[in-house]
């Protein structure tokens, strides 16, 4: 029989190596959530907040209800703020705030490059979505945030059906190759919530909630991807001089239309924003009383390459308050927005707003789909944006 300090010497051995073993601990994806894994998140102070919102009278249960509210996480450097200007994250259609924070393999989330940069970070759940789901039922019905099916087809895994040629080029998938079964693509799945099909009614919630943040915080740099592009350009619209500037991962789909969303494709096109760029009005020079006084013109040929897009028929009206702050759109190079995210940017410019447009391929990184900010190279990414943001704040 060992003697009981020789046993508890053993034990103690024990307990140390296995304190050790994230080193060589399998943490990929799910396997994170063991508590003997760290974190790949950067250090940070968290704070929450609710924005806006309104009471209201609600006759069924013969009380008030608040709606219209926006949910916003503040998330400050251990070490500090060291940057002027906050980054305030919108997320993309059936996700929330939280897809920011880490990748489905459980690799650095984009939000931690930029805390670790220094800056003060807000990730926001837009109305009607996750914790900023709403009790006002009937204004906020929902629909489905994504099936999977729709999630391969357009983001994980688009080289399989080839719906453009593009997707041939897609190489930055995390998992095994993006489809149902791949750990990485059921764990990313698992992320789509639903929201809002009342549009209308969420652009209104968060124009008025946003500026709101923004007046709270200060200016600061909006940083959105896919359908979360609508709310910079309404805040830009609302509030310039309290946006710094908008920074657009994929930007949602095209004027006056959608490719996305549909019940069985990625890329199918649907009448949508019936004010170019957005649901509901965004101030227009000469002024446009109702949406149809916008008077369009589709003069592209439409290829899976290169989709056509709808501008303003010319002389065309100017878009003078989202004019007044910095813009720039980031393209993965296998995306499908790769094949009509020149439609939203030369919509812009044709409106007088000073658009830029970054194909990340063509800056040497290659291989990204829709949820760029999610694969092997996010990081890359996170520099350009930076990058970008040093550039604006010197001008």
């Amino acid at each position: 029989m060992l003697p009981l300090l020789a046993v508890l010497v053993v034990a103690f051995t024990a307990l140390f190596v296995d304190a050790a073993a994230p080193a060589t601990r399998d943490c990929v994806g799910l396997k994170g959530v063991n508590p003997r894994c760290l974190s790949k998140e950067a250090a940070y102070q968290r704070e929450y907040f609710y924005i806006g919102g309104r009471h209201v009278p609600y006759p069924v249960l013969g009380g008030n209800l608040v709606v219209d509210q926006l949910y916003v996480e503040k998330l400050i450097p251990s070490k500090g703020v060291q940057q002027p200007y906050p980054l305030v994250f919108f997320h993309g259609g059936g996700s929330a705030g939280s897809i920011w924070l880490q990748t489905p393999d459980n690799r650095k989330g984009f939000a931690s490059y930029f805390i670790d940069f220094g800056y003060a970070v807000y990730l926001v759940d837009q109305t009607s979505v996750g914790r900023a789901t709403q009790n006002d039922l009937p204004g906020y019905p929902l629909r489905i945030g994504s099936t999977a099916e729709i999630a391969e087809r357009g983001f994980s895994a688009p080289e399989i059906t080839n719906d453009y040629p593009q997707s041939q080029l897609h190489t930055q998938w995390p998992g095994q190759n993006g489809t149902i079964g791949d750990p990485i693509f059921d764990a990313f799945a698992a992320q789509f919530i639903p929201l809002t099909s009342n549009l209308t009614r969420q652009e209104l919630s968060m124009r008025a909630s946003g500026c709101e943040l923004l007046s709270l915080i200060g200016r600061s740099y909006l940083i959105s991807h896919s359908i979360g592009a609508l709310h910079p350009i309404l805040l830009s619209n609302d509030c310039p001089a309290l946006v710094a500037g908008n920074i657009n991962l994929e930007p949602t789909t095209i004027p006056f239309q959608s490719y996305t969303g549909n019940a069985t494709s990625s890329a199918g096109r649907t009448p949508n924003r019936p004010w170019g760029l957005t649901n509901t009005p965004i101030t227009y020079d000469p002024p446009a009383a109702a949406s149809s006084e916008l008077r369009t013109v589709d003069n592209e040929t439409d290829t899976p390459a290169l989709r056509s897009c709808i501008y303003q028929a010319e002389p065309a009206r100017r878009l003078p308050e989202i004019a007044k702050v910095k813009y720039v759109a980031l393209t993965g190079e296998a995306s499908p927005h790769i094949t009509y995210d020149q439609c939203v940017v030369n919509y812009l410019r044709q409106a007088g707003v000073k658009a830029e447009w970054i194909k990340l391929g063509e800056i040497g990184i290659q291989g990204n789909g829709h949820f760029g900010f999610l694969e092997e190279n996010n990081g890359e990414i996170a520099k350009v944006v930076a990058r970008w943001i040093k550039r604006a704040d010197q001008e």
